[in-house]
């Protein structure tokens, strides 16, 4: 299998690629930044350059031939305004699908964020959740097999392989940057999850077992 991951220097895309390495599958990364490309070799994937900002449709459709799936992990992340916000995180998810379309890659994979649809009273927040929305709503629109995956509140503990999904919202708790990853990876392999939305915190149902 071939994934191409956007965003693909941010830590979920890093830990999503170093697990589809050791199983033997490949990863494309697209990353705005030269400077990133040792860091997405060392995690056993392949660089391409492209700016998600500033790239035309078929310059990223160009970047999905051969592939097999797409993963959408960017995001303007913290410390940016609402315009960025809306320009990476439904922005450019937006623009990565049109590329899918194109490129005829129908297996589309989307990380976005629980609490969509809330509000919380911080500006950049609320921002964050209605761009993620927003996403979420372009890609249901869509001919692709597209999953969305929301995650609650990422953290950087070890990964226990020990998760609670569900289809309904799983407000208030946490879950490891290496137990997405490996959720995410997990779900390119079930065709029974396409055209379904995820919540995803840490619980007692191992990785394997929680479809």
């Amino acid at each position: 299998m071939l994934v191409v991951i956007a965003g693909g220097h941010g830590k979920i895309a890093l830990l999503a690629q170093r697990l589809l390495a050791a199983r033997g599958d490949g990863a494309v990364a697209l990353v705005r930044n030269p400077g990133h490309f040792a860091d997405v070799r060392a995690a056993g994937g392949n660089p391409v350059l492209c700016d998600l900002e500033a790239a035309d449709v078929a310059s990223v459709a160009g970047h999905l031939a051969g592939a097999d799936a797409v993963l959408f992990a960017a995001g303007a992340g913290p410390g940016s305004g609402p315009a960025r916000k809306d320009t990476v995180d439904r922005g450019a998810s937006a623009l990565l699908a049109d590329a899918a379309e194109r490129a005829g890659v129908r297996r589309f994979v989307q990380i976005s964020s629980s609490g969509i649809g809330r509000t919380t009273g911080d500006e950049g927040f609320d921002a964050y959740l209605r761009a993620k929305g927003a996403a979420e709503d372009d890609l249901r629109e869509r001919d692709l097999d597209w999953t969305v995956l929301r995650p609650g509140r990422l953290t950087d503990e070890e990964p226990t392989g020990l998760v609670r999904l569900a289809e309904e919202p799983l407000r208030g708790s946490s879950v490891p940057r290496g137990d997405v990853a490996a959720v995410v990876v997990a779900l390119l392999d079930r065709p029974g999850t396409v055209r379904r939305t995820y919540e995803l915190i840490s619980g007692d149902v191992p990785v394997e077992d929680a479809f």
